[in-house]
């Protein structure tokens, strides 16, 4: 079960991102609200299109899927976000190794869960605005013989596109997980400890995956 969650997480986009704190009384006009579900559902096609694909090799499979993540989510303020307070305590070197190491350990998480795509149906179910520029966009995942996952998207626009900042799959933040886990390697070891853990990560994926 775990595994499979992760594969249906990770298949159609990347599960590990944040929930944004401090809602705005201004909401997100009704144009940012149909355009942010517009986003994930053309998002999500493109990633089931990857999927489904057999007649490329799973490395170009692969490297499709690393540029739709790259594209689809902000992958410096997810990281930033992760690391929380301990970012302003690192040092410039500290915070350029750092956003390279987890963006690099999220697209290899992600893009490398591609085996398991077995028919999963997703539909947009609504959409809402959180804040003064974000958009939550609900989805359902149908799986064939299994029970439907939700998962809610938080998107804002940038640079004129839409991009992910978080995402919850059952009521659960992956971003929120994983920025516990990385404090709690920062306190113990610090800020060095946690790029040595995050190198020895990516570099050693194919084994420890």
């Amino acid at each position: 079960m775990r595994s499979r969650r992760a594969i249906i997480q990770g298949g159609l986009a990347a599960g590990a991102i944040l929930a944004v704190p401090g809602l705005l009384l201004a909401a997100a006009s009704p144009q940012a609200i149909e355009g942010g579900a517009a986003f994930i559902k053309a998002l999500a096609g493109k990633a089931i299109g990857i999927l489904q694909s057999s007649g490329d090799k799973i490395e170009v499979r692969e490297a499709q899927f690393r540029d739709l993540l790259s594209n689809g989510f902000d992958m410096p303020f997810i990281a930033r976000f992760v690391l929380g307070k301990h970012w302003r305590k690192a040092t410039p070197q500290q915070r350029a190794d750092y956003q390279a190491l987890f963006t690099e350990f999220v697209l290899q998480t992600y893009s490398r869960r591609m085996g398991g795509y077995s028919g999963e149906v997703f539909t947009v179910a609504g959409a809402r605005a959180a804040g003064k520029r974000d958009v939550m966009v609900r989805t359902m995942i149908a799986r064939p013989g299994g029970s439907a996952i939700k998962a809610d998207w938080r998107v804002r626009p940038k640079d004129g596109q839409y991009r992910i900042i978080d995402i919850m799959v059952e009521g659960v933040s992956m971003a929120v997980t994983q920025r516990s886990e990385f404090s709690a390697v920062v306190r113990r070891r610090g800020m060095q400890g946690l790029l040595q853990t995050l190198r020895a990560r990516t570099e050693n994926f194919g084994v420890a995956s």
